[in-house]
Order: structure tokens, then C-alpha cells, then sequence
């Protein structure tokens, strides 16, 4: 008798395991690791004054200044652990006040036992740069805080006096209980779509649904969701962008975006430069690309919500977990096998939490903890396309961050310029992959997905950033309703979108959604930073793939260590130059060009 036919079981979306930080909310040690960091605050604490006390004898300020940047490295490794694990736990639970309360008073906690550290990098920078540089040269083990030193020094311009830079920290988690409601708000947000009632992120997966009648639902749904809540989040927006004013006409920085730039470590210039290159590449890329889609789909126009369709009104081809994981995994080891020991590893233990499910906040990120401890991974799969270059996208942050851990956490720390290049690398290399192995009858739809994946991260976050802009620059003269930051939005998007995308009726309030306005202004242009910082190394290992996977390692392991600049140098190319830029733009428009060819 035969044995009766059993299914393959398809394997389902994890959950992270969370316990290599903490059991739960009550392990005990949580008040351990407190302890334990407020002994290494009180240590740090005793060496406040020495470092000016030395500044005549290089060999003692340069052991006291590698002794007190260790003890705050030790003390950032013991509370950013406990940081991490306070919002891992409640991005996940957002429908979850203990979670919540649980996030806020940990955030609290940390920043009273963090406040006191401040002294550090104001003393450090009431040091002439000749002092330091002796000492360094003269005590050998505190050089290689060096990279480090560079950006504190940088900061110096703009330090305030010590009792109001102990006043903006203490006052932290105040200011981030907007950003909380934020989430909050969004977490809770029902969309009525049809007879469904939607989370956010269902209602954006819905937007690429193959059925017009799906898509359009959806996105009438968002804006109607949306229009319910836009008032408390245009005074989130509004508030965030005036307390960031204040602060930043403190520091002495002349522009919105500045400080994000010194952190960057980058000139203003360069990514106006940047910026504006994109937006004169409007026509010949999103214009263009989203008039051809028209005429695919049969339409004189395209509706907002036809932006991300498929082609195709057929199903789309969906992964289950483990399809994504073995394509994702392929993809890595063309860098090489390390590249994908590493991502494997996020699997086997597992550090990815991918399961969409009601509380959980949308989007997806890659935590880096600190150095001394592993990263996680976020995100919510659907099962579509996208989610498999998402899951690219996040374990490329990941295994960065495993290979520049040796940095330590100070070292490791990579700013954004430098830190998308990875993600979006992982990302062109899954997307080769999937178009490689795709039938004939399926490489136009990929090709369409890859452009329009390249636009969102190119045309579409430049877009944001002038919206952003914008709308700080407004925030200046006073609070702006909502009526003026919809049509600020509005100019702005149909400036990138171009005549064939209908902005329909609602599309008003969709900056609403946006987080990176509210956690981290002016965030959003290191993603086309990166794209085509990215682009052009790209086409760099196209020309000889092996002698590229040893400098592309050695780049990604340097962390912080390096500027942009410096970081890009092996390789030969010069961000510099403004015809650097044009490396990336080219690359998408030979994907529209090849698009146009198939049309």
C-alpha cells in the first residue's frame, strides 16, 4: 500500500529570537546591565578635567584619551544594547502599551545614565588640534581613535555650552515621544479597502496588486484613513521641524539639512549638486519610464496608484520564505562565500523578524545593537518581489555591520553616505539573479520592477528631500497647515512623476506615511546617495569582478573609519567630480532604454 501523499511544508516568515539580549521585559538583567553601566559612567566621570589638566604632556593626554574613549565606547556598548532591545520589542508591538511604556522608560533610564558623559567631547574639543595630534603621535595606542576624533572635531563649530548640551540630552526622550506618537498613530491606522480592513503595510503591498480595482481601493482607502489622522501628524511634523530649528539656530547651522551633513560628513554643496542632477534627469527618467508604462497598460494617463502595478494583470510570480531565503543566499555568494556565510547566519539563529502581523510597525530596517553583539533584521514579508530585494536590501546592512564589527562600535558606526552602499549592492545583485533566471515572457515585467525600484530610490527620494526642504524652510516663518504642506507635497511629487501620473484626489496627505520626516529629517537623500554611489562601483566590478570583492570587503569592513572620499579611492572613482553622478543616471537610463526597446 502506498504511504499517503504528504505536501511540502512551505516554510513561514520567522520571528526574531530576542533572548541573546534579553529573556523579556523582567529579566533581571536589565537592572544588572544598569548597574553595571552607571560604574563605567562614574569611571569616565573621573577622568573630566585631566584631558585639559595634560594638554602640555602628549604621552599622558594621549593614555588618558584612549582610557576615557574606551570607558565611553564600554559604556555605549551597555546601554545601546538595552536601547536596542526596548525598541526591537516594541516596533513589533505597536498596538501594545506595556511595550510601549516599556520603550519610553528604558529610553529615559538610558539617557539619565548617558547625560553625564557629555563632558567628553566638549573637553575633547577645548583641546587645540596641534595637542592632540602630539599626543596621538607620541602615545600610539590612542591613534587608532583617530577616525572617531575626526568626527567629534568636526562637531566643534557648533557645540553649545556644557549645561545646555546636558539640558538638550537630558531632554531626549521628550522630544522622541513625537516621533512615538507618530507610530503609534500610523501602527492603529485601519484602511477600508473593499470589504477589508487593511494595516499600512497591507495597504501599500496592495498598491502593486495586478487588479486596478485592488489598487485603486487601496490607495482611496490610505487617503481616507489618512485625511482621518492628517491633523495630529502635521503637528507631529510641525513641531519635530521647530524644535529641530531651535536647536540647529543654537548650533549656528545656516541651513535645515546641515547638521545631517557634518554627521554625514559631506558638503551641503555636493548633495545640492547631487540633487539638482536628478531633478534635471526627471524627463529622461521617471517622465519617460512612466509614459511608456501607459502606453503598456492601455491608458492615456497612469493614476497615482498605477505608478507600482505589474504589467501583467495576471498574478504576479510570489516566493514563499524559503524561495526568497535560497535567492537571497545565491545572490550573496556571487560576492563571494563569506558574503553569504554571513547572511546565512541570520537564518540559523534566527536574528529576522519577517512575519507581518496586526501591532506591527510597517516598513523594514536593519538594527546594528553595537558592535559587540549581532544585528536583527525587520521587515514584512508579503511574498512579492519586492519583499525578496527588501530581504536583500536589510541583510546587506546586516552582514556590513558583522564585518565592521572588529571596528568596535565607535569605529563601526558608518554614516549614511557610506552605510545604504551594501543594502543597495545586495539588492542589484538579487535583482541580476531573478532576471536571469526569469522565462522570456516574464523579463519585461522584471525589467519594469527594476526601474521603477531604481526611480523610488532615486527620483522619489530626491523628491522627498525638496519636499523636505521645502516645507522646513516654510516651518521658519511659522506653523504650516496642512493645506500648505499638501500643496508643497503635490508641487514636488508631480515635478518628479511628470505629466503621465495622475495625482488623484486625496494624494494630498500621503506625506502622512512618510517616517524618515518625522525619526530622522533628511535621512532620505542617502538612499539616491548611496544608489548611485553604488551604481558606479557596479560598473566598476563589471570590469574584473575578482580583483572588485577583495576592495568591496575592505570597504565594507572599515566601517566609519573612512570618509566617502577616502572610501571610494581604491577603486577610482572621485565623488568629487560632478560627473560622478551621472555614472548612476546613465545606468537607469540604459533600463529605460532597454524597457523602451521591449515596449
Amino acid at each position: 500500500m502506498n504511504a499517503p501523499f504528504k505536501s511540502p511544508v512551505v516554510p513561514e516568515p520567522p520571528l526574531w529570537d530576542l533572548s541573546d539580549l534579553y529573556a523579556s521585559r523582567q529579566d533581571a538583567r536589565i537592572a544588572e546591565d544598569l548597574a553595571a553601566a552607571r560604574v563605567v559612567v562614574a569611571d569616565l566621570g573621573a577622568l573630566q578635567g585631566q584631558l585639559t589638566g595634560s594638554r602640555a604632556e602628549p604621552a599622558r593626554l594621549g593614555r588618558l584619551l584612549d582610557r576615557a574613549i574606551a570607558l565611553y565606547e564600554k559604556a555605549t556598548d551597555a546601554l545601546g544594547g538595552l536601547s536596542a532591545y526596548a525598541f526591537l520589542v516594541a516596533s513589533t508591538a505597536r498596538d501594545d502599551a506595556g511595550a510601549q511604556g516599556f520603550e519610553a522608560d528604558v529610553r529615559e533610564k538610558v539617557t539619565a545614565l548617558a547625560t553625564p558623559t557629555v563632558w567628553l567631547t566638549l573637553e575633547i574639543n577645548q583641546l587645540e588640534e596641534g595637542e592632540v595630534e602630539a599626543a596621538l603621535a607620541t602615545y600610539a595606542e590612542a591613534s587608532r581613535w583617530r577616525p572617531w576624533l575626526r568626527r567629534v572635531r568636526a562637531q566643534k563649530p557648533h557645540e553649545l555650552p556644557a549645561e545646555l548640551e546636558t539640558y538638550l540630552a537630558e531632554r531626549m526622550p521628550i522630544a522622541a515621544q513625537w516621533p512615538r506618537l507618530f507610530d503609534e498613530t500610523l501602527a492603529a491606522l485601519r484602511v477600508k479597502a473593499g470589504k477589508d480592513a487593511l494595516t499600512l503595510s497591507e495597504t501599500l503591498n496592495q498598491l502593486s496588486d495586478p487588479k486596478p480595482a485592488r489598487r485603486r481601493a487601496a490607495a482611496e482607502g490610505l487617503s481616507g484613513a489618512l485625511q482621518g489622522e492628517v491633523r495630529t501628524l502635521a503637528l507631529v511634523l510641525n513641531t519635530v521641524a521647530a524644535e529641530k530649528a531651535l536647536e540647529d539656530g543654537k548650533r549656528g547651522f545656516a541651513r535645515p539639512a546641515d547638521s545631517r551633513h557634518l554627521a554625514n560628513e559631506v558638503d551641503g554643496e555636493a548633495v545640492d549638486a547631487m540633487a539638482e542632477a536628478v531633478a534635471q534627469a526627471y524627463p529622461r527618467l521617471s517622465h519617460r519610464y512612466y509614459a511608456l508604462k501607459a502606453r503598456v497598460l492601455g491608458k492615456p494617463t497612469l493614476d497615482h496608484w498605477d505608478r507600482n502595478a505589474p504589467l501583467d494583470t495576471r498574478a504576479p510570480r510570489t516566493f514563499d520564505w524559503g524561495q526568497g531565503r535560497d535567492l537571497v543566499l545565491d545572490s550573496f555568494s556571487d560576492l563571494g562565500p563569506e558574503f553569504a556565510d554571513r547572511a546565512r547566519g541570520f537564518f540559523d539563529r534566527p536574528w529576522i523578524d519577517a512575519r507581518a502581523r496586526p501591532g506591527k510597525q510597517s516598513g523594514a530596517y536593519a538594527h546594528p545593537v553595537t558592535a559587540n553583539r549581532h544585528p536583527y533584521v525587520f521587515l514584512n514579508w508579503m511574498g512579492e518581489r519586492r519583499d525578496v530585494l527588501t530581504l536583500a536590501h536589510e541583510l546587506g546592512h546586516g552582514v556590513h555591520q558583522t564585518l565592521a564589527a572588529d571596528r568596535g562600535t565607535l569605529l563601526a558606526d558608518t554614516p549614511l553616505t557610506l552605510a545604504e552602499t551594501a543594502s543597495i549592492f545586495a539588492e542589484g545583485l538579487t535583482f541580476d539573479r531573478l532576471l536571469a533566471d526569469a522565462p522570456r515572457a516574464e523579463r519585461r515585467g522584471l525589467l519594469a520592477g527594476r526601474i521603477e525600484d531604481g526611480l523610488n530610490t532615486v527620483v522619489r527620494q530626491i523628491a522627498f528631500h525638496r519636499f523636505e526642504t521645502r516645507f522646513h524652510d516654510a516651518r521658519a516663518g511659522g506653523e504650516l497647515s496642512v493645506e500648505r504642506i499638501g500643496q508643497i507635497w503635490m508641487e514636488e511629487m508631480a515635478a518628479s512623476l511628470g505629466p503621465a501620473v495622475t495625482l488623484n484626489p486625496g494624494y494630498e496627505v500621503w506625506w502622512a506615511y512618510v517616517s524618515h520626516f518625522v525619526h530622522s529629517p533628511f535621512y532620505v537623500y542617502a538612499y539616491a546617495f548611496g544608489d548611485l554611489l553604488t551604481a558606479a562601483l557596479m560598473e566598476t566590478r563589471r570590469a574584473d569582478p575578482a580583483a572588485f570583492t577583495p576592495l568591496y570587503r575592505d570597504l565594507l569592513a572599515a566601517g566609519g573609519t573612512r570618509t566617502y572620499v577616502e572610501a571610494l579611492k581604491p577603486f577610482g572613482l572621485n565623488p568629487r567630480d560632478p560627473a560622478f553622478w551621472l555614472i548612476g543616471c546613465r545606468r537607469l537610463e540604459r533600463l529605460v532604454d532597454e524597457f523602451e526597446a521591449l515596449v
